[in-house]
């Protein structure tokens, strides 16, 4: 639910749809979504913003679950990650972003999820190219640490709490705690 619900806006407004459901006494299940119509699910979901296109893609989800694995978390995190990333990855409203986050976060697969703060912080910091593709940029991180996924979701948290923090987009480069780090790049010729 969060991973969609996250797409394009604050964790704050997930976690009040969130809410919002919960009190509804709305089972946050994939038959409690299921049963619930997409209208009404898309009042509940308001505060998440774009509502309606995330109730659908909720339902999309759902479905997708429902038919291919029986609605069974258990069910489906048996599937290996390559091709389940490709199942998820065929899902309506379901991108690379998305589904990774399903990967790592709700499935504990060691998958690397790349965001606009990954590829603005890293862009900034010469590590990226300012309009680097998903893929590319997820490879940088996939071949350079370890496939170990507490460590991508602890460094993901803390890309994100920078990004937050600091590299937002009118950015406080004086504060930053990298600072300095583009300059030890190009003076250890790491490549950029």
């Amino acid at each position: 639910m969060g991973a969609i619900l996250t797409q394009n806006t604050a964790w704050s407004g997930v976690k009040k749809a969130i809410g919002n459901l919960k009190d509804a006494k709305i089972c946050l299940s994939p038959s409690g979504i299921n049963n619930l119509p997409t209208k009404a699910l898309a009042r509940l979901i308001r505060p998440a913003g774009y509502y309606n296109i995330k109730a659908k893609r909720l339902k999309n989800f759902v479905r997708f679950l429902s038919s291919e694995y029986g609605a069974s978390l258990r069910r489906i995190s048996r599937r290996e990650t390559g091709r389940l990333r490709q199942e998820l990855l065929g899902v309506n409203g379901v991108g690379p972003e998305t589904c990774d986050s399903i990967l790592l976060y709700a499935l504990g697969r060691p998958v690397f999820v790349i965001d606009a703060y990954t590829k603005r912080i890293f862009g900034r910091h010469g590590i990226f190219k300012e309009n680097v593709g998903y893929e590319e940029a997820q490879k940088v991180f996939m071949d350079n640490l370890p496939a170990n996924t507490k460590l991508f979701n602890e460094y993901h948290a803390l890309i994100v709490r920078l990004g937050k923090e600091f590299c937002r987009k009118s950015p406080k480069c004086g504060a930053c705690p990298l600072k300095g780090f583009r300059r030890k790049i190009v003076a250890n010729n790491i490549p950029g």
